[in-house]
């Protein structure tokens, strides 16, 4: 499946960043330390400003005897959003739709993460930049067993198309592409949604909101992922269970349901094959915690998406 990150022809750079590590797709900048905020905005190409534009279809015709000339008419409750930098138009949205700028998001983040030793992991943009997202690192771990540790994110995604809110939840996935935002969205718990409003107030009590959650969650996980660790589980199912893992949608997990296999896109197929292969075959599926067990097919189908 496609990656999505936005490239600036301009810039010839991806708008994306990650430390220390380089996504699967091998785009974007990696930098070595954890930035600031204002850091992170510019190293994933973030630092631009989004407008909303009045909307405007042709009327009809007016034939004279020499020409034929043609207005305008006003599309009165609806506006489009266009990228400032490259006049790119991101979106339709409705009159009173309030753009909350990629610099305010991330404001917004800072007050969650700012200070308690959590870190700025990776941030980017989809499509033509009218979805940005971020993903902060908790302070500790999720322990699995004696020798697996899971870390721990928030992360954040908004739009500029007018198709979501602000959104915040805490996840095990470390977003850096439009397949791990996905995954991080469908498996989402404990999630805080903010309309596009300016109105700081309501932003900074649902940003402590999230911060209470998160350890409360972690918790929860850890216990379910251990217990997945004690139970075993058949190469059918692991098969299975990643194919409904990796299912990027209801369509395709209705086929799975119904044993329609063969109307399975072959880009789904060898997903699911290398996640099967992996959890088969990869050292560290061959741990007591994963080798023949639950968590061990959900390490995998997590680890290949």
């Amino acid at each position: 499946m496609a990656h999505y990150i936005y490239y600036n022809e301009q810039t010839q750079q991806h708008s994306f960043f990650s430390v220390k590590e380089k996504p699967w797709h091998n785009l974007g900048q990696v930098v070595e330390d954890y930035p600031t905020s204002a850091a992170a905005i510019a190293h994933a190409g973030l630092d631009f400003e989004v407008e909303k534009r009045r909307l405007f279809t042709p009327s009809s015709p007016i034939v004279t005897q020499d020409f034929i000339t043609a207005g305008k008419l006003d599309i009165p409750d609806y506006c489009s959003t266009v990228r400032a930098d490259n006049d790119t138009v991101l979106g339709v949205v409705g009159k009173d739709y309030h753009i909350v700028q990629n610099r305010d998001a991330f404001s917004f983040f800072d007050s969650i993460v700012g200070g308690d030793g959590i870190l700025y992991e990776t941030a980017g943009a989809l499509g033509n930049g009218e979805k940005i997202f971020i993903t902060a690192k908790l302070p500790d771990y999720i322990r699995v067993g004696k020798e697996d540790l899971i870390e721990k994110y928030l992360f954040l995604t908004t739009s500029h198309d007018g198709s979501g809110s602000i959104t915040a939840a805490f996840t095990p996935i470390r977003i850096v592409c439009a397949n791990t935002l996905n995954a991080a969205m469908q498996s989402k718990t404990n999630t805080v949604r903010i309309r596009h409003t300016s109105n700081a107030k309501d932003r900074l009590e649902q940003a402590h909101k999230v911060m209470g959650i998160s350890d409360t969650l972690s918790t929860s996980l850890e216990a379910v992922f251990n217990y997945w660790t004690k139970t075993r589980i058949s190469d059918k199912e692991v098969k299975k269970l990643i194919q409904n893992a990796m299912a990027p949608g209801r369509e395709v997990l209705k086929k799975l349901q119904e044993g329609r296999n063969e109307e399975l896109s072959a880009c789904f197929n060898n997903m699911v094959d290398n996640a099967f292969e992996y959890a088969m075959s990869h050292p560290t599926q061959q741990t007591d915690t994963t080798k023949g067990t639950v968590f061990g097919a959900y390490n995998a189908s997590r680890l290949q998406k």
